[in-house]
């Protein structure tokens, strides 16, 4: 793993830059150069509350499975809730503790991670910068591929085979409709199972994956739909209104050239920052200006492209599918006909406005991306656009016809607060027994970290369901990083010692002993006084 050193540089419009780092030297110079000495003492202090955020999140959210809504009526939860922040957003929280919008963008952005904005994601979502801040980025050597080849690597140790270029058609179900008993191949091969994990988009699953008594064919219909559990159909096509992360334009270039400017991650921020955002999440379309991210995986591991060139990727965050292909119903798939070419066609037949015209998206995208990058990085004219050797392209309709993510959504479901712990799909299916989930859109949630924190979750579950012991139970501490263990074997040295009530009370004796010292003292100087006096 090599550390990512900055964190990551953010480039404003008016040709400003801020470097941030999980080196305390560093934050201190970028942040006083705007806002002083005091500005630094803020930073400390938002940095606590986010730090707060983030072991309470860890140790009563991420760890645990919120089955039902009973789950919220947990002691160390509620004592700790207001502490969350859950009820304000991330820019109301931050602009308590900078004072300009400068810095309120540099400590907000990262609500994107989450697909939301920062003027509406939870305030709890600080934690996201604080992990990078406190613990750094690091990237592994050969790509982020090569956490999935290690990972491929202990499952093949323990005897795992995987079938790749294997597409999955449905999941099986008992003659009862109860139970799921395999997955049933698009070659028509049926794969007999006790367990089913599903790692699609959880949305697309249920919509398509596990059958519905009302979008069967006549002749399954028949046989299976009075035996299906009641409300599966209904469930699914909730899940189809909820609210989704955003989509994205990616571009991934080659380049001929290198471009020094660019650190590993690269942050563009739009000056209309808060414009920025409604458009994606308000008006599901692409900014005139937006915002986005570089990654230059290439500054860090030089065998991410030929010498002299750089590789690299842009994100630019917009907003999703106003209306779902991957949805089975026959509704959504009239005719047949959803004009998509090569995944970034204009899908007429599901009503998308004009400003979702995709095609164009991507032609105003690319311009506005290389002219923003051109004049803030003072590049020459053409220099980006001509350094461009090699071009793929992802659009909403790419995210949705090749990974089945719903609507395009790239991060599953969105995580505003009616969409997160009990409210968020959970980890066992609604009906069926021996149907599980991993994935972004179930508990606990996006990203790559806790979605392994959700696959964990869900061993357990399944383990307790099968009635066996899981194997790393009595190593919590260890597992969910709560740091050295206390107890026996711990060294002297490292033993917890928590002041007690009874040092509190020596020290509080010894206090009261001092001040009665000190009157004496002063009495019996009054008494020398009137002595010499006299």
């Amino acid at each position: 793993m090599l550390k990512c050193e900055p964190n990551y540089n953010l480039w404003f419009g008016d040709g400003e830059s801020f470097k941030l780092s999980s080196d305390t030297a560093v934050m201190k110079r970028e942040i006083e150069k705007w806002e002083g000495k005091e500005g630094f003492q803020r930073y400390l202090a938002w940095l606590s509350e986010a730090h707060a955020h983030y072991e309470i999140s860890v140790t009563e959210i991420l760890h645990k499975n919120f089955s039902s809504l009973l789950s919220f009526f947990d002691r160390n939860l509620l004592r700790n809730l207001r502490k969350l922040h859950a009820f304000e957003s991330i820019y109301s929280r931050a602009s308590r503790y900078f004072y300009t919008e400068r810095l309120r963008r540099v400590f907000t952005f990262g609500s994107m991670y989450m697909g939301m904005s920062p003027f509406d994601a939870p305030g709890t979502y600080s934690l996201l910068q604080y992990t990078e801040l406190a613990e750094g980025i690091w990237y592994p050597v050969g790509g982020f591929h090569a956490i999935v080849v290690a990972l491929i690597k202990v499952g093949e140790r323990l005897g795992v085979k995987y079938c790749l270029n294997t597409p999955v058609s449905s999941v099986a179900v008992s003659s009862d409709g109860k139970t799921a008993t395999g997955v049933v191949l698009e070659s028509g091969e049926m794969l007999s199972a006790d367990i089913v994990v599903v790692n699609a988009d959880l949305v697309y699953a249920y919509n398509n994956l596990f059958p519905s008594s009302q979008w069967l064919s006549t002749d399954k219909k028949s046989s299976l739909s009075s035996s299906l559990p009641s409300g599966s159909s209904s469930y699914a096509k909730s899940l189809s209104k909820r609210a989704g992360s955003c989509s994205s334009i990616s571009f991934y270039w080659a380049l001929s050239k290198k471009i020094p400017q660019l650190e590993t991650h690269n942050i563009f921020l739009a000056d209309s920052y808060k414009e920025s955002f409604d458009a994606i999440f308000k008006r599901r379309s692409i900014p005139d200006e937006p915002s986005f991210y570089i990654n230059v995986p290439s500054r860090i591991d030089p065998s991410a492209a030929p010498e002299g060139c750089d590789s690299i990727v842009v994100l630019v965050p917009v907003g999703h599918l106003l209306k779902s292909r991957t949805n089975s119903d026959p509704k959504n798939l009239s005719n047949g006909n959803l004009g998509v070419i090569n995944g970034r066609g204009i899908e007429k037949e599901l009503g998308l406005e004009s400003d979702q015209d995709w095609d164009k998206a991507v032609i105003k995208a690319r311009q506005k991306i290389i002219s923003t990058i051109s004049t803030r990085l003072s590049l020459p004219p053409f220099f980006l656009s001509s350094s461009i050797i090699h071009e793929d392209i992802n659009t909403p309709q790419s995210w949705e016809s090749t990974f089945n993510l719903d609507k395009g959504s790239i991060l599953g479901l969105s995580h505003n607060f009616f969409n997160v712990l009990a409210f968020r799909p959970g980890i066992r299916h609604k009906a069926l027994k021996g149907a599980y989930f991993v994935g972004a859109s179930t508990h606990p949630g996006t990203g790559v970290p806790i979605v392994l924190a959700g696959a964990k979750m869900t061993a357990e579950a399944i383990l307790g369901d099968l009635g066996m012991q899981v194997p790393w139970s009595g190593w919590e501490d260890v597992a969910n990083d709560r740091g050295v263990r206390q107890g026996k074997g711990t060294k002297a040295i490292d033993r917890v010692q928590i002041t007690g009530w009874w040092s509190y009370f020596q020290g509080a004796l010894l206090g009261l002993l001092l001040l009665f010292i000190g009157m004496l003292c002063q009495i019996f100087d009054g008494l020398l006084v009137a002595s010499s006096g006299s």
